[in-house]
């Protein structure tokens, strides 16, 4: 068994693999053409603008991992965190080329790291909320979306069953359904709920002008799940 030093130093590896991604492959989502069915302007998918999300994403696992591995290596309360952040991450280092080439598979990794991640952020401690617990919750909030989303391209492109208007009210639905079920049984932190509201925002914006019934579900799940969050955290004082 790795040393709690080891996965530190590890975890750290894997989240500046994982920033670096970017700067190695220059992807701007899935090719239409990628699919059986092109995916041209798929109402399932937030508005371009949402992804900067990844910005904040990327620099907070840095500096959440970093600071992990210099200062709280041996913190007892991070251990148990860092494998299933560690699977992760890495995963997610080597996602940006898989997509280019295989949606399918693509899809079978985002769903692994949004697992992992789901798993790190139920073992991630209060104490140091913001140098770990908080950065977790952003980047599994919004693998939440992007994974209902990437479930939604799938069943689209290969014209399982529905058209694209469907498979993007399916995805907003599994989003909520799993986001919600986080926020009842993890208390997850607020950046999780922000990033799946986020996207569920930009799905507004994404179809406002020609799928006002996707527009408006998603603004029902963005609100329902803000909601929640408030209601689970109505009395801060237990937590």
């Amino acid at each position: 068994m790795m040393s709690s030093r080891a996965y530190a130093v590890l975890t750290f590896a894997a989240a500046v693999a994982f920033a670096a991604g970017p700067f190695m492959v220059s992807f701007d989502g899935f090719d239409p053409n990628a699919y059986p069915i092109p995916q041209e302007g798929p109402p399932a998918q937030p508005a371009g603008y949402a992804f900067a999300i990844w910005g904040p994403i990327y620099l907070w696992l840095l500096a959440s991992t970093g600071f992990g591995l210099f200062v709280r290596a041996d913190d007892p309360n991070w251990i148990a965190t860092r494998p299933p952040l560690f699977v992760s991450l890495t995963i997610g280092a080597i996602w940006l080329p898989v997509a280019e080439l295989s949606p399918i598979w693509a899809t079978v990794l985002i769903w692994a790291m949004l697992i992992t991640a789901l798993v790190a952020l139920r073992r991630s401690p209060k104490n140091d909320f913001w140098l770990l617990r908080a950065s977790i919750g952003l980047y599994a909030g919004w693998l939440t979306a992007a994974s209902s989303v990437s479930i939604a391209l799938l069943g689209a492109g290969y014209g399982i069953l529905f058209g694209q208007a469907a498979w993007a009210v399916i995805a907003i639905a599994v989003a909520f359904t799993i986001a919600a079920r986080v926020t009842l049984t993890q208390n997850s932190p607020a950046t999780y709920t922000l990033a799946v509201a986020w996207a569920l925002v930009a799905i507004i914006v994404q179809n406002t002008p020609s799928s006002p019934l996707i527009a408006f579900l998603a603004a029902i799940g963005a609100a329902a799940i803000s909601g929640l969050f408030i209601f689970v955290n109505r009395h801060p004082t237990k937590h």
